[in-house]
């Protein structure tokens, strides 16, 4: 055969992966090519006895490399027609044999180049900033991710995907020009408060029957698509901002302290995941007679108030500022700032018994170094001035009572059986009136 001959039967052979050019392997005029119960050899596939087989799985040849000149589309559609003889031989192999195995091993190469052609990784920038969105490139290959614009699964080994630093808004590289949401994190800064009405439903009327956040047509009746109604808004929305995601409703629990989950759009649930633990509701102006229902919420109010009562003997202590006994409540600030501001976060470990446990063990802890451990912060205590009598005193004590001009601490039965003023607050009116001239008193 002459030279010439040769080399396009091999340039034959690059640009079909099926024909290898062997005289053998050729389709004879008037078949039909492509004869897979004829064709093993197409898949390649070589075993060895040892338990570690190695599996060729058509790659070595590197049938998809692309020669000059070619075209990515020919490669597209060569792929695709491989993928379909596979798709039919491993249902015509015998069910769980070795070569079926070993061929949908190879469907699944097939599968990720043919994938990789039509979105060829590009140099993306490790950071975008969009919406108020700041995403960040993905490091991550194999976990397994769903695009929130898109709704399809995120191919992280051959996929280019950002998830948002703010509201972890996740999405394909592909998909990122085409969001419409700002990030919801500026929201939680800028207005951090809840709906505090239950589902305020406007009905699909008042929407034009379309989705609140899309604006796709959206039906009770699944046509063109399925309206789902987020129980946090009140509105409804398409299948593809809305996933069924479940979340505690701020004001279901506010209301009527219920708990359950409710299905919320994916919007509103990266809200609310964001807001859960911010101190934003101050129950006893919002509903002040969930107290009077709430045993839990007594006990709870009356432990942070204690834990107020306490915070200047550690602030003014060398050894509880060196131990750092208030960053035992780092993870609930505001319970060191005030008593009435709570978090969602807050109620849901009221209502589970979880936050009972964890502030009565910490208020244990704080007292015992302020009326046992440290003689400094004893040494700061109070001798009831109506009785004269007893230990010493600590205004956080379950049977005190303190005064509310001077801040003085006695009995509680002392305080409320005795008919004078506070012994303390008399001493401080007298030394005024000691203090005032006598031209003045004149």
């Amino acid at each position: 055969m002459e030279y010439d001959e040769k080399l396009a039967l091999f340039r034959q052979a690059r640009l079909n992966p099926f024909d290898r050019g062997e005289d053998e392997d050729r389709p004879q005029e008037g078949k039909t090519p492509l004869q897979h119960a004829t064709r093993p050899e197409l898949f390649n596939v070589t075993r060895t006895p040892s338990s570690d087989r190695t599996m060729d799985l058509g790659l070595a040849e590197d049938h998809f490399s692309r020669p000059v000149g070619s075209l990515v589309a020919s490669d597209i559609e060569q792929l695709k027609l491989a993928i379909e003889e596979c798709k039919k031989l491993i249902l015509e192999l015998p069910e769980h044999s070795e070569r079926q195995k070993d061929t949908v091993v190879k469907l699944i190469h097939l599968r990720l180049k043919l994938q990789e052609l039509k979105d060829p990784e590009e140099d993306e920038p490790n950071l975008r900033i969009l919406l108020e969105h700041r995403f960040s490139k993905e490091k991550s290959k194999s976990v397994k991710q769903t695009c929130d614009k898109c709704s399809t699964i995120i191919w992280g080994l051959i996929q280019t995907w950002y998830t948002c630093t703010g509201c972890y808004y996740r999405c394909h590289s592909k998909c990122m020009n085409l969001i419409t949401k700002p990030c919801v994190r500026s929201k939680v800064s800028h207005q951090s408060e809840y709906e505090l009405s239950i589902c305020p439903e406007i009905g699909l009327d008042r929407q034009d029957y379309r989705c609140a956040e899309c604006r796709s047509p959206v039906s009770l009746r699944g046509v063109p698509s399925e309206a789902r109604q987020c129980d946090y808004t009140g509105q409804y929305y398409c299948s593809t901002c809305h996933w069924n995601d479940t979340a505690v409703i701020p004001a279901r629990v506010i209301h009527n302290w219920e708990f359950e989950p409710r299905k919320v759009c994916r919007s509103s649930m990266r809200y609310l995941t964001l807001m859960i633990p911010r101190p934003v509701l101050k129950l006893k102006e919002i509903n002040p007679l969930l107290f009077n229902f709430v045993e839990e919420l007594v006990e709870i109010r009356k432990l942070r108030q204690d834990i107020l009562l306490m915070k200047p003997y550690f602030i003014t202590c060398k050894e509880a500022m060196e131990a750092r006994l208030l960053l035992q409540l780092q993870d609930r600030q505001h319970f060191v700032e005030n008593d009435d501001m709570y978090s969602l976060q807050d109620l849901i470990d009221i209502s589970t018994g979880r936050l009972s446990c964890s502030l009565t063990e910490i208020h244990t802890t704080f007292a015992k170094h302020i009326k046992l451990d440290c003689e400094r912060c004893q040494a700061k205590g109070f001798v009831c001035e109506l009785c004269k009598e007893g230990d010493i005193l600590f205004p956080f004590d379950s049977h005190t009572s303190v005064c509310h001009d001077c801040s003085a601490v006695f009995h509680r039965d002392c305080y409320y059986d005795n008919s004078t003023t506070c012994p303390k607050c008399t001493r401080f009116t007298e030394r005024k009136q000691d203090d005032i001239p006598e031209e003045k008193k004149a």
